[in-house]
């Protein structure tokens, strides 16, 4: 029999499935996952047969095909799962962090960071690659957040509703000097138009490495907060009594998100909707324990954005769509079906 547990939230009650239904549903996303990172390495402008991407993979084979397979495909197929998850876990923190499930990693200036640095770089500093200005992606946003955490410091500890206000303003200001320093050279900027839309293609392994250690321990450290997150949910007094230490917990929760929406920003630019949506959905799934959230996230993010590639791929061939304009077009409307339903947009 399936273990059901039963939520108030407000009025009336609901069930939310219990650890073995949740766990049959994240077997289920992983095997979703898989079968995308696989579609993901076939589909291009051109579609490559199974044998050719075996091949390819495993046999070293010579060929235009396994060419493309080993330096470009599975390139951007890996770039996507890591950005993926990175994107999901931290639109998860920031919705538990701040108690507001429309948060996203943006609202905490992280994706203007990134971007005002990438501009000063290529403007100022004549950067073009995109191993060259992703130090400088990781370093703004890891800055800004880091102001925005002091500005959102008050006497009695970090405030979410402040550390959020924090994040509009810099953002805000960060995005007109980065308009008015792209207007000064505008084909200085053009090394980085990709990058502004947000994309995963052209993105060699050589630029995911350097920032997997950052990931690894935001990963840690996400999930270290999970409980402590959980007990937050319900307010700053129930969670002090429940014994949690609320700056402790609000700074390492701070720390982990950045690390990861800074390093998906740093690799593939600012890709919207994903932090915003995935959250959502393994809410709904799973009901308000973060640790499942956070675990399902990890898995439906990258499907999305892969889902997103594969489709910006096809629907202009033999030309492509960046997948930060994909995710808008498919996480706009599905994100609109799923706040009109109560259970999916309480936290």
């Amino acid at each position: 029999m399936t273990a059901l547990v039963l939520r108030q939230d407000g009025p009336g009650t609901e069930t939310v499935p219990g650890p073995p239904r949740r766990l049959l549903g994240l077997v289920v996303a992983l095997v979703v996952l898989v079968v995308l990172l696989v579609l993901s390495v076939m589909i291009g402008s051109t579609a490559i047969g199974p044998s050719v991407v075996w091949d390819a993979l495993f046999h070293s084979s010579a060929g235009i095909d396994q060419f493309a397979i080993r330096d470009f495909r599975l390139p951007r197929t890996v770039v996507g799962l890591v950005v993926g998850v990175a994107l999901g876990l931290s639109g998860a923190l920031i919705q538990a962090l701040t108690r507001n499930p429309l948060a996203d990693p943006g609202v905490l200036g992280v994706h203007a960071g990134a971007s005002f640095a990438v501009t000063v770089a290529v403007g100022l500093l004549g950067v073009r690659d995109a191993q060259g200005y992703m130090w400088f992606a990781f370093a703004g946003a890891l800055v800004v957040t880091l102001l925005v955490l002091a500005f959102g410091s008050t006497r009695q500890g970090s405030s979410p509703v402040v550390m959020v206000l924090a994040g509009v303003c810099v953002g805000a200001v960060l995005g007109g000097a980065r308009e008015a320093l792209q207007l000064t050279d505008p084909d200085a900027f053009d090394a980085m138009r990709n990058w502004n839309a947000g994309s995963i293609a052209g993105r060699p392994l050589e630029v995911v490495w350097p920032i997997l250690p950052f990931l690894a321990v935001a990963l840690v450290l996400a999930f270290a907060v999970s409980g402590p997150l959980n007990a937050l949910a319900l307010g700053d007094e129930l969670a002090v009594a429940q014994g949690v230490r609320l700056v402790h917990t609000r700074v390492l929760a701070v720390i982990a998100l950045t690390l990861l929406a800074g390093g998906a920003t740093a690799i593939a630019g600012p890709i919207g909707f994903v932090g915003l949506m995935v959250p959502h959905v393994a809410r709904w799934i799973v009901g308000p324990h973060q640790r499942w959230i956070f675990a399902y996230s990890v898995l439906l993010a990258p499907s999305l954005l892969l889902v997103s590639d594969i489709l910006g791929r096809i629907v202009m061939r033999p030309g492509e769509i960046p997948v930060g304009i994909v995710t808008a077009f498919v996480g706009a409307p599905v994100l609109v079906a799923l706040v009109r339903r109560k259970k999916s947009s309480g936290l």
